[in-house]
């Protein structure tokens, strides 16, 4: 039996400090102790340690199964041995008994330090990871470690964990460098074999809302909402806001003067274009908002299939479609509406036409495309 009052007392002091209850480290404790005793006095000996925290003492004790003749020393005992430690012994009963070497308190406490110091960090990244998940929906500072083909590595501002920003949760075209200070987006807490590990996003529709929220103190108050925000990250992001005061312009105030609050945002996002979209219960305010910075001739609308046709000027129809059909492809998302565009020269030239014969209107684009988080965060559009 070996007495350590002095380690007890320190894993009292660990359960206070670090709240972490002392029972976490008991059971380990006794799995590694026993795993040390076989390595260093014989891995045939049936033996475990067990730990008593009233007594303060650490014992290592060996069981043996009463047998009518022995056949392994260091797992069985005679019926005639067993009968001399207690007369009612009978064949199949387990004995226990103390064999705690002298040497072994040396070894239990090299090996109570490892094992100590390793649940202590493994318990820290555990509770950490918990508070993370309970809080989630974070934005938070953080610097460019290392960086692989695929990966990068971040120090995440006051979280003793790292965190891992893969390449589909990079801004396409942004260049990460070792030393690099960033902002990111915490996605999950992901367990791995190598304990807790935080996996962060710049692509995330919540990245630009955060930004958003951080930037404009009338959003994280609730004095603006934010209604929708939808996202091709690294292209483009539109975001509906609105203002609970009539007499307060959502947009201008999200922009600042001299677009002294939006350009911190841009210059997060990397040269992203952003459109900040007044929200309206008008559907046809709507949908011509949603298609800055283009301007809007007119919109005609079919509530039943919940489909728009847009015309503008023949010089803003590039703008109005945007390159590869994203802009209007954004504001069908922002709006829920599937949304036509065409320029004023063809939609005259299809009603001159339609006389005779009905012409389909061309550019066709709908809203039907999601983003892998939009059905869970909800979405986020961009700001020119």
């Amino acid at each position: 039996m070996i007495n350590s009052k002095d380690f007890f007392i320190a894993l009292d002091l660990l359960e206070k400090e670090k709240k972490i209850k002392k029972e976490y480290f008991i059971s380990a404790l006794e799995s590694a102790l026993t795993s040390a005793y076989k390595k260093n006095f014989g891995e045939a000996k049936s033996a475990t340690v067990k730990l008593n925290p009233e007594k303060n003492t650490i014992k290592v004790l060996a069981y043996k199964t009463v047998v009518e003749e022995v056949e392994d020393p260091d797992k069985e005992i005679s019926l005639a041995d067993a009968k001399q430690i207690k007369s009612s012994y009978q064949v199949g009963d387990i004995i226990s008994e103390e064999v705690t070497p002298k040497s072994f308190g040396r070894i239990a406490a090299q090996t109570a330090r490892q094992v100590v110091m390793q649940k202590l960090r493994e318990a820290e990244r555990d509770n950490l990871a918990q508070e993370l998940n309970e809080k989630g929906d974070q934005l938070t500072s953080a610097i460019v470690r290392r960086v692989d083909a695929k990966n990068a590595y971040v120090e995440l501002s006051g979280i003793d964990v790292e965190g891992v920003l893969p390449e589909s949760d990079q801004i396409p075209n942004e260049s990460l460098n070792p030393g690099d200070k960033i902002k990111v987006y915490i996605k999950k807490v992901k367990e791995t074999t190598f304990g807790s590990q935080v996996q962060v996003s710049r692509t995330n529709v919540n990245f630009v809302r955060k930004l958003f929220e951080l930037e404009i103190p009338e959003i994280e108050n609730g004095d603006i909402e934010i209604k929708n925000i939808v996202r091709e990250a690294g292209l483009r992001t539109k975001i509906a806001v609105m203002s609970k005061d009539k007499n307060v312009d959502p947009v201008g105030v999200c922009v600042g003067n001299r677009g002294s609050r939006i350009n911190s945002i841009l210059d997060e996002l990397k040269g992203e274009k952003v459109d900040i979209v007044p929200y309206s219960d008008d559907i046809f305010e709507y949908i011509a908002s949603s298609l800055s910075p283009a301007e809007v001739v007119s919109v005609e609308i079919n509530e039943e299939e919940k489909s728009s046709k847009v015309i503008v000027p023949d010089d803003k129809l590039s703008l109005a479609i945007g390159k590869e059909g994203v802009n209007v492809r954004l504001a069908a998302r922002l709006t829920g509406w599937k949304i036509d565009v065409t320029s004023e020269s063809k939609a005259e030239k299809a009603q001159q036409e339609s006389i005779s014969q009905p012409t389909h209107v061309e550019s066709s684009f709908d809203g039907e495309k999601e983003n892998e988080e939009d059905d869970i965060f909800g979405e986020i559009q961009d700001i020119e």
